[in-house]
């Protein structure tokens, strides 16, 4: 297939560009400059020069293409009602990224026990009710003549395969305690996310791509750790010492979004619906890459 990547510059797009390419696909993305734009034409990438408020862009490269992966953004809309709009009735592909943070509990480093799968309620916490609303439109437009999914991860590790090498979480918290000479977790450090290795969520782009059902929504995990187990195998690596930083230093240095509602909070998920379509996580774990880490 001929397949769009919006974000194909990123750390989650890129990985699943250079995975259809080597499953024999086709990709065309964007790039907001001519230098990224070489950059993926180098990498075997069809590149055009464009924003996400490109929205002729958007609806051409879309139009013109077989099957459309998001990996851009889980929040913007915009691009993605662009996208849908061109797309309906087309019986394409759309394949959105959302992002675990859905079903967060906002904790300040505490442990909370309940863990979702695809049909478990979720009750989120306020900052995420717009996301769980667009992925529950892009579900819906599977009624009106798209073959879409969703595909929710959690926290990412591992080396990109794309343009950008780095995810979300592990690197600023790598980051800062390289530049102060201690590993730290938020509060008690007893919150739990769910992991997931890149290449591995690679996989299931591919297989969600060519196999799934329409109007199907994802998790993708493969284990969950909590952060003071993570911020101490960082220490180890470093051979720095670890502790603890309240709530309130983790949201001035890093913002609500990273600083509270992931490094602090909880995200407990079981990728159900992935293994039952035959998806294999085989990567090494968060620990075996914190401990080869340079």
């Amino acid at each position: 297939m001929k397949v769009f990547v919006l974000g194909a510059t990123g750390y989650i797009g890129g990985s699943v560009a250079v995975r259809l390419l080597a499953a024999g696909h086709q990709v065309v993305g964007t790039a907001r400059t001519p230098e990224k734009a070489q950059a993926l034409e180098a990498r075997g990438i069809t590149a055009t020069v464009a924003s996400f408020d490109d929205e002729a862009v958007l609806t051409r490269l879309a139009q013109e293409s077989d099957a459309v992966i998001n990996a851009a953004s889980a929040d913007e809309r915009r691009p993605v009602e662009v996208l849908l709009a061109a797309l309906k009735g087309s019986g394409k592909r759309f394949i959105h990224t959302s992002g675990s943070s859905i079903v967060a509990t906002d904790t300040g480093g505490t442990l909370t026990t309940p863990v979702h799968d695809e049909d478990t309620p979720i009750d989120p916490v306020p900052e995420k009710v717009a996301r769980i609303a667009l992925d529950r439109r892009v579900l819906d437009a599977a009624k009106e003549g798209l073959h879409t999914n969703v595909i929710c991860p959690c926290l990412i590790y591992g080396q990109g395969l794309g343009l950008n090498p780095d995810s979300v979480q592990l690197p600023p918290l790598i980051r800062y305690a390289r530049e102060t000479g201690t590993a730290r977790y938020i509060g008690q450090g007893e919150n739990v996310w769910s992991n997931v290795h890149i290449e591995d969520l690679a996989d299931l782009y591919l297989l969600v791509l060519e196999r799934a059902p329409a109007g199907t929504f994802f998790f993708a995990e493969n284990g969950e750790a909590n952060f003071r187990d993570v911020v101490t195998a960082i220490g180890k690596r470093f051979n720095l010492p670890t502790g603890s930083m309240p709530v309130s230093e983790a949201e001035a240095r890093w913002g609500v979004e990273l600083g509270r509602l992931a490094l602090a909070s909880n995200s407990r998920i079981r990728a159900k619906r992935a293994r039952e379509l035959g998806w294999k996580p085989h990567r090494p774990s968060v620990f075996d890459v914190i401990a080869q880490m340079k």
